[in-house]
C-alpha cells in the first residue's frame, strides 16, 4: 500500500500508522512543518477523530509536536538536542552490534547480506531515498540481531530523532565512506567478531555526526534561506 492509497479499513496501527511515520521518515512532511489534517484525512479517506489519534502516538515517539489549538507540527530537532543524541546512538550500536556477533544465525545473517547488496545496488545509481531508507534498514537489523526487545525500541526512537535533523546530502555526501563501513560491517558480523563491530558502528555515527554537525553549519550560514535548501 502506498502513501497515495485511501485506507479502506480504519485500523490504526496497521495502516495509518506507519503511513504518517514514513512520510515524516522519508522527508514528504519535513521537520518544522505543520501538519495539514484536512488534506491528510481527504488523501486517506479517513475522519480527523483516527488521524488526531495516531497523530498523539508520533507525539510519544518524539516525531510530532502537539500544539494547543494550533494543531500539530513535524519535530525539528536542534543542535543541541543532535549533540545528545548522537554519542548515544554509538553506545547503543556498539553495544548491540557485540551482542548481535555472540547471537547471530545464518537466517539473520543472509538477510543482512541482501540489504547489503541492495544499499551498493542504490549508491552505484544515486538512488538518495532507497539508500536511506535500506541503511536504516541494515542498522535496525544488525541491532534486531542482539536479540533484546527494549534494546531495539530504544534505537529505534533515538535513530527516528535523528532523522529530524537537518541533513545537507547534496555537500557532503560521503556515501563512499559510509558504504566502505558498510562493508566492514559485514565483515565483522559474517566473522562473528563482536570487539571490531562495535569499533565500526561508533566509527559509522562519528561519521554521521560530522554530516549532521556541517548540515547545521550550512543553515547557520544561509538564514532565512535554510528552510529551503535542508530538510
Amino acid at each position: 500500500m502506498t502513501a497515495n492509497s485511501k485506507i479502506a479499513r480504519k485500523t490504526l496501527h496497521d495502516e495509518l500508522l506507519p503511513l504518517l511515520h514514513d512520510m515524516i521518515i522519508d522527508g514528504e512532511l519535513r521537520p518544522g512543518s505543520k501538519i495539514h489534517e484536512e488534506a491528510l484525512c481527504a488523501r486517506f479517506g479517513v475522519s480527523r477523530t483516527p488521524l488526531r489519534e495516531v497523530l498523539k502516538m508520533l507525539a510519544m515517539t518524539g516525531l510530532v509536536r502537539l500544539l494547543p489549538n494550533k494543531g500539530a507540527s513535524v519535530v525539528r530537532i536542534t543542535e543541541k538536542d543532535a549533540e545528545v543524541l548522537i554519542p548515544l546512538l554509538g553506545i547503543i550500536e556498539a553495544y548491540a552490534s557485540e551482542l548481535a556477533c555472540a547471537r547471530i544465525d545464518e537466517t539473520e545473517l543472509s538477510h543482512i547480506a541482501a540489504m547489503h547488496r541492495q544499499l551498493v545496488d542504490h549508491h552505484g545509481r544515486g538512488n538518495e531515498a532507497g539508500y536511506l531508507k535500506t541503511n536504516r534498514a541494515i542498522h535496525a537489523a544488525i541491532v534486531a540481531a542482539a536479540g533484546n526487545n527494549m534494546l531495539s525500541r530504544v534505537h529505534h526512537l533515538v535513530d527516528m530523532q535523528l532523522y529530524l535533523a537537518p541533513v545537507a546530502r547534496k555537500l557532503v555526501p560521503q556515501w563512499d565512506e559510509a558504504v566502505h563501513d558498510h562493508e566492514d560491517m559485514l565483515n565483522a558480523l559474517r566473522g562473528r567478531d563482536g570487539a571490531r563491530l562495535a569499533t565500526i558502528m561508533r566509527e559509522h555515527v562519528r561519521h554521521k555526526a560530522i554530516v549532521i554537525r556541517r548540515a547545521f553549519d550550512v543553515r547557520k550560514a544561509l538564514g532565512p534561506t535554510a528552510k529551503r535548501s535542508i530538510p
